[in-house]
């Protein structure tokens, strides 16, 4: 019985210097996470300095792509409004001519020619500008102007026919004929 004391004793004894000494052996095995050297940085402390690095030139080329949209968006609507200024100068233009046209047929000649023979004023409206001959016609009362336009060369009476359509079409802006 002494002896297997002295020997557990002695195994005690030995146990605790050969358990240090395998501990030491083996390489991390006490290993406390030790902050990186200066030089060496963990994989979190790379990402953030990575997106820290790109933040600026990321938010730079969002602008940039912004601008260039924005741009895009005002050429549209410049090129829209150069449009509409046109269409606004047609229509200014075409209202000019209507009411020069109108008023040449209020200087009187209507008078003239309502009391004229179909027959009579066709042939003295044949040879007068066509947009007169138009005007006239267009203030006389529709028989009047249907028995002159009988009357006429059917080409002119067309022509005739187009300009008064034409005066009243508000999309038309430039010269029917």
């Amino acid at each position: 019985m002494m002896k297997n004391m002295a020997l557990s004793d002695l195994l005690q004894r030995l146990a605790l210097p050969t358990m240090a000494v395998v501990a030491l052996s083996i390489p991390g095995a006490f290993a406390q996470e030790q902050p990186a050297p200066k030089g060496e940085m963990t994989s979190q402390e790379e990402i953030k300095q990575f997106c820290t690095n790109i933040a600026d030139p990321a938010r730079d080329q969002r602008y940039l792509l912004q601008k260039q949209e924005l741009e895009k968006l005002r050429a549209d609507v410049d090129s829209r409004i150069a449009e509409m200024n046109k269409r606004k100068e047609e229509y200014q233009d075409w209202l000019k001519r209507r009411d020069v046209f109108l008023k040449q047929a209020e200087a009187g000649l209507t008078d003239i020619y309502k009391k004229m023979k179909p027959d009579a004023a066709a042939s003295q409206l044949q040879e007068v500008k066509i947009e007169v001959a138009a005007a006239v016609i267009m203030r006389l009362n529709p028989t009047q102007s249907s028995l002159i336009l009988n009357e006429m060369d059917p080409q002119k009476a067309a022509v005739i026919a187009n300009i008064i359509a034409s005066a009243s079409d508000p999309n038309t802006s430039k010269d029917p004929s």
